[in-house]
């Protein structure tokens, strides 16, 4: 099982939650706003819950801490799973209260749901399929299962190869996207029960 799991805290995510759903599947876990614990660290998790704006303006107000991500993730390869609005923070950009610079470590940008529907509501909250797109199945970290959602932004890939999982809420939306080393889901695994325990084990033996 995986050790020196960083948990990033940069004022904007369910801490709480994500450090108790991550230590009961079993990592150690250093919650951390310290660049040089997340370039020690073997596995990083991004969570995030607020707008796409208040998230990267609170990871950018810690000095150091992307060229950290950077270097650790981008660089060194080790494996990074973004959570809710921390897998929305990897897009190269967020339109939630304006145009904000994403991380840009995979293409796409991060628009409002617009149901075509008027009785599809949004926020997308709730249990919902995740379903798994041809290209991913058989992928080490995530399966196919319900999941717990909560968001009124979804992510829109550039490439559809960069597309994990896939759910329906009066249209198709992102529940998961992937490259290399880093995944970012849009549910939220410690809401998510077993499902979401599981995906956070498979996580922590991940060897991409």
């Amino acid at each position: 099982m995986a050790e020196s799991v960083a948990l990033v805290d940069y004022g904007a995510g369910n801490l709480h939650s994500v450090h108790n759903a991550l230590k009961k599947s079993g990592a150690t876990v250093a919650v951390t706003d310290k660049p040089d614990v997340v370039r020690a660290a073997e596995r990083i998790v991004l969570p995030g819950v607020g707008s796409f704006k208040a998230c990267l303006h609170g990871l950018r107000r810690i000095s150091g801490m992307i060229a950290a991500l950077e270097e650790r993730v981008l660089d060194n390869g080790k494996p990074f799973l973004g959570i809710c609005v921390g897998m929305q923070m990897l897009a190269t950009r967020g339109l939630e209260h304006g145009t904000t610079k994403g991380l840009d470590w995979i293409s796409g940008e991060v628009r409002l749901i617009e149901p075509s529907d008027p009785a599809i509501k949004v926020p997308h909250m709730g249990w919902n399929d995740v379903g798994l797109m041809p290209h991913a199945k058989g992928h080490r970290v995530l399966e196919e299962g319900e999941a717990y959602f909560l968001h009124s932004y979804h992510f829109s890939a550039d490439d559809p190869h960069d597309v994990l999982a896939m759910t329906d809420h009066g249209e198709g939306l992102v529940a998961a996207v992937a490259r290399d080393n880093i995944i970012g889901v849009q549910f939220h695994p410690e809401k998510s029960q077993a499902y979401g325990l599981a995906t956070l084990e498979r996580f922590l033996e991940w060897k991409p």
